[in-house]
């Protein structure tokens, strides 16, 4: 199993910059997913890591020694894309074997190893077929099987799901995650899907405009964001946000919304930091299942839609004229659109952000 470091990883493409100052430990058999929208670096990481790219400046180590220098056979990388690339005009033990038999190995070895692969797989009856009998789900085993042959040192995914159907892709999911946990390997996997995010990885990397804002366990990013970006980015439903201004009177903690005549007590340690001064520009967060339904609260929402979905109901309604919220709500919730309904906010999910988007 493989450490894997990144010092310092910059790469400018001219002006443009798609990552800045990366530093990043990826743990001997780690499975860290790299999370971030479309254009935030994320590929660009792989391709560094695979020598698909050279770097600006920074250095790639595994296991302490620099890989920078090496050329993409000598890096002992496998890499998965998105669009699985196999060679439509080969079987799928032929696109399997094809690593070993670009290194020469011998066909004996080479017919153990597919054997065992396929095995690990579930593909020993598809190895006479070609790629396009296949589902896209045996295909993208068949990828997985090619990148695994090699037994290499790191496996690289880059958004490997993205085209399979929604079932699938679940189904896809729950098998790479217990694939990986028996080879062991030291594996980064590349989505902009927060599920995939939440459910695969030991930990989650954050990427946004070539930074990493945050990396951690998915339970300590969900509960415990750093920036207002990462709070907005991983959750099924968005996370609610209420633009004001965080302030003092009589002692007393307040946030006053914007838009709306909105007041909150806010117990004092809910921040994490002290602010410089007060009046300060600020931006509460608060997940949907942290809006409770409360018959005597001071705050009043009005319905606008009602989502059933079997094992609970997603309510949206307003706050004023223009505070917009979210809840999750059992799915006996009734409540037809027009309904004014009392609602409190469990200070356990509650963020402040300042204008910057950096946690208060």
């Amino acid at each position: 199993m493989t450490h894997l470091h990144l010092e310092q990883l910059r790469k400018h493409f001219g002006a443009s910059v798609a990552l800045d100052g990366l530093e990043l430990e990826v743990q001997p058999g780690e499975f860290l997913v790299v999370v971030g929208p479309s254009g935030c670096g994320k590929s660009t990481l792989l391709r560094l890591i695979a020598g698909l790219e050279s770097p600006t400046s920074g250095e790639i180590y595994f296991d302490g020694c620099p890989i920078s220098a090496l050329p993409p056979q000598r890096r002992d990388v496998g890499m998965v894309f998105q669009n699985y690339a196999l060679y439509p005009h080969m079987t799928v033990a032929e696109n399997i074997a094809f690593p070993l038999r670009v290194r020469k190995v011998s066909t004996a070895e080479i017919t153990q190893r597919v054997r065992q692969v396929a095995a690990l797989l579930g593909l020993e009856g598809l190895l006479e077929r070609f790629p396009r009998e296949l589902s896209g789900g045996q295909q993208q085993r068949v990828a997985v099987g090619r990148a695994l042959v090699r037994s290499p040192r790191v496996f690289l995914f880059d958004e490997p799901l993205s085209n399979l159907d929604a079932r699938l892709r679940m189904e896809m999911r729950a098998e790479l995650a217990a694939l990986q946990r028996r080879v062991g390997i030291t594996t980064l996997y590349v989505t902009h899907d927060h599920t995939e995010a939440m459910t695969m990885g030991d930990r989650i990397a954050v990427l946004d405009h070539g930074r990493l804002l945050q990396v951690g366990r998915p339970a300590e990013l969900y509960s415990d964001p750093a920036e207002l970006f990462v709070a907005s980015f991983l959750g099924t439903l968005p996370i609610n946000t209420i633009a004001g201004v965080l302030d003092v009177a009589d002692g007393t903690l307040l946030f006053r919304a914007l838009d709306t005549a909105l007041t909150l007590q806010l117990e004092p340690d809910i921040l994490r930091i002290t602010p410089p001064s007060l009046p300060l520009d600020a931006t509460l967060a608060i997940r949907p299942e942290h809006v409770l339904p409360s018959s005597d609260a001071q705050v009043r929402l009005t319905v606008e839609r009602v989502e059933y979905l079997g094992h609970e109901c997603i309510v949206r309604g307003r706050v004023g004229e223009r505070v917009l919220l979210t809840m999750r709500l059992p799915p006996t919730a009734e409540l037809p659109p027009g309904t004014s309904i009392g609602v409190r906010f469990d200070r356990t999910g509650m963020f402040l952000f300042d204008a910057n988007g950096n946690r208060l």
